[in-house]
């Protein structure tokens, strides 16, 4: 009996071991892992899994979808080279089929006999003109000339050109105050000189007064800070601006439209903050330029305020509407075109200029920037719509505000809206109101400020703003650390002297050859202008294979003067 009850138990006992065994060790080992799979195997329901399994099949379904997303990302800039590769353009082969084209135009109107004779040559001229138009290998042509152009209208625009004087005098009044200019080179981490001039107040009532540094648009330089002089100066902050590297007289061969150019911001705000005369730093850019500050606002908080006129919200989004245009003026684009185009575009950007274009995205970046932020757009800019503007301050995370002003995207802005930014700077910046000068309403606050060098008229200034001038007599002053080695001779400014010198220098934005100077300047003459528009807007209808209407019109009107020229010819030759 006793021996039947120690087999019973015996049994029951291996058939616990069998039930709680694992191949390799108990329940009680150290190897959960192997345990649970032992025990689940056979099951892949979600509620028969251990919680640390869940965690891991999760684990494992986000690390092949980023695989997959970054396969998908590797074919697709792949297509996009590969797409872009086919259009990219042989330079020595333009150049010569450009001056074939302009060689044959010129022997078919040198040919031309008189009477019917010379319309019957340039009629056949002109079928043949027609017939190479409508072949395949003069719209592949066509298509490369515009798609190189719409390349280099992103990476590559035209350079503003100036020279040194067009920033006015290095040294200046201004209502009564002195001002200095200083010009240097600052190099990026990148290894680019980037040319900067700095303006401040010789004497001041801080040895630390805030600074607000000015971001030129596309295809524009630091002299476009000049028509926010006048304002800013008499806020009683300093004014620094700069070409972006690719720009103006910086170093660099390529434009990244705020990509890179907010390393070359980074650059001059570590530099300004390493000097003793900097307190608060405000930024102040235009299109490129407030694009710019978007990029760098989300990773530097410590920027007081920032204003920014006509930025766009994302590139590849204006780059497809661009496309819409098209549509708009009647060219038939398929969508699956445009996606194409936008992604050759891509493709070639990334290999000339090492970036993509869908990284310069602005509306991603202002959730997380919380700088006081200004936006301002004008009502009739149709290159970069205020759509984009609204779009920015209403994903804004901070506090923000904006304006609506009349005008194009590269207009001279209203009075008002200087007004608005000196409001605005003044409050984030903190400017003691007794360190401002007092504009007359009368007054072209976007002239440059040494045409202004006299100091107020006091029939003019109210008794508060007598007292706030007797009450600054009497503060101490203090010279800019920046300026005592040459205050020996800014004590002798000579404003006569100054404004003759200011006027003579011309602020025209002529080539450097050109010689010609006008008394103001015009802030139309830079950046995206209403002609560097057109001429974007051609090249991408002649990569989609259309000419443009004004192309069209100003071919026709060649080869009139060319028949008329034609027909005086041989009239001389018969008086003769």
């Amino acid at each position: 009996m006793g021996n039947d009850q120690s087999t019973v138990i015996d049994e029951e006992r291996k058939m616990l071991e069998s039930l709680y065994q694992i191949s390799e060790g108990r329940l009680d080992t150290d190897d959960r892992n192997h345990v649970n799979s032992k025990v689940n195997a056979g099951t892949a329901a979600p509620n028969c899994q251990p919680s640390h399994t869940l965690q891991e099949i999760e684990e494992e379904r986000l690390r092949r979808e980023k695989e997959e997303e970054r396969r998908r990302v590797e074919a697709e800039i792949k297509e996009a080279e590969r797409l872009a590769g086919l259009l990219d353009i042989n330079d020595s082969q333009h150049k010569e089929y450009l001056e074939a084209q302009r060689l044959a135009l010129l022997d078919s109107s040198q040919s031309s006999s008189g009477g019917s004779g010379r319309a019957s040559s340039l009629s056949q001229s002109q079928q043949q003109q027609q017939m190479q138009q409508g072949s395949i290998g003069s719209y592949v042509q066509m298509a490369k000339t515009g798609y190189q152009e719409l390349v280099n209208a992103i990476i590559r625009p035209p350079r503003a050109k100036y020279r040194e004087e067009h920033l006015g005098p290095p040294a200046f009044s201004f209502l009564g105050k002195r001002f200095t200019r200083t010009d240097f080179t600052l190099q990026t981490a990148a290894g680019l000189n980037l040319q900067c001039s700095h303006w401040e107040p010789v004497e001041r009532t801080a040895v630390r007064i805030p600074v607000v540094i000015y971001m030129h648009g596309n295809a524009s330089a630091r002299v476009e800070v000049l028509p926010q002089l006048t304002v800013l100066l008499a806020l009683g902050v300093a004014v620094f601006a700069f070409d972006f590297a690719g720009s103006g007289k910086s170093d660099g061969d390529h434009v990244t439209l705020g990509y890179y150019e907010r390393e070359d911001l980074m650059c001059v705000v570590a530099h300004l903050r390493a000097t003793d005369v900097v307190s608060t730093i405000a930024l102040w850019g235009r299109s490129m330029g407030a694009v710019t500050a978007l990029l760098h606002g989300d990773r530097d908080p410590s920027i007081a305020a920032m204003v920014l006129d006509s930025p766009f919200a994302d590139l590849s989004r204006l780059c497809e509407e661009m496309v819409d245009k098209a549509r708009e003026q009647g060219i038939n684009v398929p969508g699956f075109v445009s996606s194409v185009a936008i992604r050759m575009i891509r493709g070639s950007v990334r290999k000339q200029a090492d970036f993509d274009i869908k990284d310069v995205s602005p509306i991603t970046h202002v959730p997380h920037c919380f700088i006081p932020a200004l936006f301002v757009a004008a009502e009739n800019d149709d290159f970069i719509t205020k759509e984009h503007s609204l779009s920015l301050h209403d994903a804004y995370a901070g506090d923000a505000n904006m304006i609506v002003v009349d005008g194009d995207h590269n207009s001279t802005r209203p009075r008002f809206m200087f007004d608005s930014v000196s409001i605005f700077l003044e409050a984030c910046l903190q400017i003691p109101p007794e360190w401002q000068l007092r504009v007359h309403p009368s007054m072209n606050i976007t002239s440059p400020p040494w045409r202004y060098p006299g100091a107020q008229n006091s029939r003019n200034s109210s008794p508060s703003n007598a007292i706030r001038t007797e009450r600054c007599s009497g503060m101490h002053t203090v010279t800019s650390p920046t300026r005592q080695t040459n205050l020996d001779n800014d004590s002798d400014i000579d404003v006569e002297e100054e404004a003759a010198a200011a006027i003579a220098a011309g602020l025209d934005f002529a080539d450097e050859d050109n010689n010609n100077s006008g008394s103001n300047i015009d802030v139309e003459t830079l950046g995206m202008t209403s002609e560097r528009q057109r001429e974007i807007q051609g090249s991408l209808f002649r990569m989609l294979g259309h000419e443009n209407e004004s192309d069209e019109q100003n071919g026709e009107s060649e080869v009139a003067d060319m028949n008329s020229a034609a027909k005086k010819t041989p009239s001389g030759e018969d008086d003769m």
